[in-house]
């Protein structure tokens, strides 16, 4: 190109550019010769432009990087305190774990010093004392033992004798003031009594009361301070329940303890003509055991036992192991009735009844019940239209079956009550009105001794395969 020019070693193109009057001003400096000499660095034009950036200097060695404060001190302090959070939630767990469990364990030391407290309370509870012996023991989970059942009660047993008879059997003492319970049968048509306890002593008893239809007797003697027996409920037992007889058998003088179970309940047992609701156990009952207690496992009474069955079968079959016991619920009003006015009392119809065998009841179609054998003028039965040949199926709410639940269902009002009666008549229900009577007082036959069926002789119900045997 024509126009070039130079300016501090670089070329450009064009007209040179005129003198600043700086550059006219300023003399031009001579090189010294050290430095003309020296070869001349080329300089950027842009070097002196406020937009080129600065080159950052550089080092001649290598140096780590700075580390920026702040940043590894908070991370420092955010590890830190995690730790301290977690040690922290650490320790607030284990104290309240701790916690917890001193508290169940202080529980299961309280609990179990109760429970330890309750045995040794039962302990103390089963300490009997009999024959002058110490019997000590915790029973069985149902209650005590048998022989524990003996030794708390044997004082409470007495042995009856009816010395014009020659008869004699057990009894059992129900108050301090000498009241003793018995089998009617035991002391029927006796003028002359002894009641012998436990220690051997022999007391002159009279007769307070007697109720034949359901065989129980209420004695006193002249006494005071005796042990007396704890009335049970019959009603509680079920079948299996171990049961205990205590009883004089075979004018043993020493009391004499036989265990079994109950059997059965609700069995229709005839004796002397009347029927009588029983338990059925297999405690051996024998000769003189007839008036006795029948004890469960807590010591109470629950029956009174008064007969067995006895024989062989018309195979030739022995009959073992079926006694009998009147259920306390059943008598327990009738003794306090012996007590208070010397007959028992409670609702009264009027009627002789019995039972229908049932081929006749199925043959003619009769319901089960109370058959009517006759009506006694001038009671409530009679005065509400009861008539024999009549079938009782219910006297208000309970159903009647046989003579033996009428019995019972009556036992359920008292004199007064006012109630419906259901009979069976010609093949129709009829619903009567009725309010019922006070059942009257029995004759006098305790100086008259009374003739009662031989214990060779069938029962009804029995057939000809086994004997009542009457325990006396």
């Amino acid at each position: 190109m024509d126009n070039e020019y130079e300016i501090d070693g670089f070329a450009f193109d064009g007209e040179e550019p005129a003198a600043t009057p700086e550059q006219e001003q300023e003399p031009e400096r001579e090189l010294e010769p050290e430095q003309e000499s020296a070869p001349r660095k080329k300089e950027s034009p842009f070097a002196d432009s406020p937009y080129v950036m600065q080159e950052q200097p550089r080092q001649d060695t290598w140096q780590p990087p700075k580390k920026v404060k702040g940043k590894g001190s908070k991370r420092v302090l955010a590890a830190v305190l995690v730790v301290a959070l977690i040690a922290v939630t650490c320790l607030i767990t284990a104290g309240y774990s701790n916690s917890y469990w001193a508290g169940q364990m202080k529980e299961m030391e309280e609990e179990f010093e109760e429970q330890l407290n309750d045995l040794q309370q039962q302990i103390q509870d089963n300490s009997f004392t009999g024959n002058g012996n110490s019997i000590s023991g915790t029973g069985t989970a149902s209650g005590m033992t048998p022989g524990q059942v003996y030794a708390q009660n044997v004082k409470s047993v007495v042995s009856v004798a009816a010395k014009d008879t020659g008869s004699g059997g057990s009894g059992f003492i129900i108050s301090e003031e000498g009241y003793v319970v018995s089998n009617y049968h035991v002391v029927e048509g006796s003028s002359r009594l002894s009641v012998i306890t436990h220690d051997n002593q022999s007391y002159d008893a009279k007769i307070v009361g007697y109720d034949a239809a359901n065989d129980v007797a209420v004695l006193k003697v002249e006494a005071a301070g005796l042990q007396a027996a704890k009335i049970g409920s019959s009603d509680d037992l079920i079948v299996g329940d171990q049961v205990v007889a205590i009883g004089h058998p075979l004018g043993n003088k020493a009391a004499t303890l036989t265990v079994g179970y109950v059997s059965a309940k609700d069995q229709s047992v005839t004796t002397d003509g009347s029927i009588i609701n029983m338990l059925q156990t297999d405690a051996a009952i024998n000769s003189g055991n007839s008036g006795g207690p029948l004890f469960n496992m807590h010591g109470e009474v629950i029956g009174i036992t008064s007969a067995k069955y006895s024989g062989t079968t018309s195979s030739g079959a022995s009959i073992e192991s079926i006694g009998f016991a009147i259920p306390i619920d059943d008598v327990v009003k009738k003794m306090q009735d012996l007590i208070d006015y010397g007959y028992v009392t409670g609702a009264y119809l009027g009627v002789s009844v019995t039972d229908m065998n049932s081929e006749v009841l199925d043959t003619f179609g009769f319901p089960s019940g109370a058959y009517v054998l006759e009506v006694t003028p001038g009671y409530c039965a009679h005065a509400a239209g009861v008539q024999a040949k009549d079938m009782i199926i219910a006297v208000g709410p309970y159903e009647v079956d046989s003579v033996n639940s009428l019995t019972r269902a009556l036992g359920k009002f008292n004199p007064g009550d006012s109630t419906v009666i259901l009979v069976w008549r010609a093949g129709a229900e009829i619903e009567l009105s009725i309010t019922l009577d006070e059942k009257p007082a029995p004759e006098d036959t305790t100086d008259t001794p009374a003739t009662r069926p031989s214990p060779n002789q069938p029962q009804q119900g029995g057939g000809n395969w086994w004997e009542h045997f009457f325990g006396d």
